[in-house]
């Protein structure tokens, strides 16, 4: 069969028009997805869903998004750095213009966040510090030293070690050795509590009680798990804690901690008259609950909608060419560098004002903390 000079031509010039087409509607996809026609997609790494603050950060976060006009790719890991690694390439393939890294592990993510900066796409850090890579653009957090900070100052007010008095059985624990904000947490709470007990008016029955900041780790907790805590709390109580012998004050880094003390000393008899001062943190639903009950002293609340709503102003910032708001650039240095942060504030929340901050804010209402 022949085919004539003129159908050739209009052939070859179909199929030029097709290749014209489909480049033009590449290019319209990209532009969608990355933001620049007000869309985008963005990744969101998150350690866990068990842990009732991950899970509230990462919905909040979510929607925040969502609402901006970006598609979300949000994955939880179940606290497996492996998962994590594997979701983070996953979503690098998916070619986001950003992706959001609440990290498990701080220092195992360099690898595959390389990949992530190869590919030309964006990486906050949220709330927890990503060392040993130049691949994160931005930190997102709160002032987690004064966390600790706020943590041993209520401890010194409870107990009166400012006005002298003691001696005061106490016992220390430590998040998880392989979060980077563990440290902060435990130096600045150490930083309050040292010279107390220096001078003997604190005193750790257990022998948990760390020579120094560095040596914070020894009496971590891995993974931030309320049963370890819960075990290693009813461990020092058997061991340490007999013949009439009671703890007055437990420094619980967070409220997943604090809850695994809390049930070890109520197996162990203690009432609310009897009751030590006990720390925590994050403000969980539970926790709070048992602090309007008397069952926990205070917890220091970080707002996750604050910081959801600053990493998605981050975001948005980031993918219309914006100058990134950030109002620290000299504290969190990773290992290989400074990287832009924005802190936030913390709260501490006690039985006197749980309802004006965390109820009247719309954070709980006053029927799921015990206030009804």
């Amino acid at each position: 069969m022949k085919i004539s000079l003129k159908k050739i031509a209009a052939m070859i010039t179909g199929m030029f028009l097709v290749l014209a087409t489909a480049a033009g509607c590449s290019a319209t996809r990209s532009d969608e997805y990355y933001g620049r026609s007000g869309g985008g997609t963005i990744g969101i790494s998150m350690p866990s869903k068990s842990l009732e603050r991950w899970s509230r950060d990462g919905d909040y976060l979510q929607k925040q998004l969502q609402d901006m006009g970006y598609k979300t790719s949000m994955q939880y890991a179940d606290n497996k750095v492996e998962q994590q690694i594997s979701q983070i390439q996953n979503m690098i393939n998916e070619g986001p213009a950003v992706i959001i890294v609440a990290s498990i592990d701080g220092s195992a993510l360099a690898p595959v966040l390389a990949q992530a900066k190869q590919a030309g796409i964006k990486v906050i850090a949220y709330d927890r510090l990503i060392r040993d890579t130049d691949a994160v653009s931005y930190y997102v957090t709160f002032d987690n030293y004064r966390v600790g900070q706020m943590q041993g100052e209520y401890i010194v007010k409870e107990l009166g070690l400012d006005q002298g008095k003691g001696p005061f059985n106490f016992e220390p624990f430590s998040g998880s050795p392989d979060d980077n904000n563990a440290r902060y947490f435990f130096e600045g709470a150490w930083d309050q509590l040292k010279p107390y007990l220096d001078k003997g008016q604190l005193k750790v029955p257990s022998g948990k009680a760390p020579a120094n900041v560095a040596d914070w780790q020894s009496i971590g907790i891995q993974a931030w798990m309320a049963p370890t805590a819960q075990a290693e709390m009813e461990t020092r109580l058997n061991s340490f804690y007999r013949g009439g012998t009671r703890v007055d004050a437990v420094l619980a880094p967070n409220d997943a901690l604090a809850l695994g003390i809390t049930q070890a000393l109520d197996a162990d008899g203690y009432t609310q008259d009897t009751w030590p001062v006990l720390t925590g943190q994050d403000a969980d639903q539970a926790n709070v609950t048992n602090i309007v009950k008397g069952r926990q002293s205070m917890t220091v609340w970080k707002d996750t909608r604050k910081l959801a709503d600053q990493a998605a102003l981050m975001v948005d910032q980031i993918v219309k060419g914006e100058e990134v708001t950030v109002n620290d650039t000299e504290t969190y240095e990773n290992g290989m560098m400074v990287v832009p942060t924005y802190l936030l504030e913390p709260v501490v929340i006690n039985a006197e004002n749980a309802r004006e901050k965390l109820v009247d804010s719309g954070y709980y209402s006053a029927a799921e903390i015990g206030l009804e």
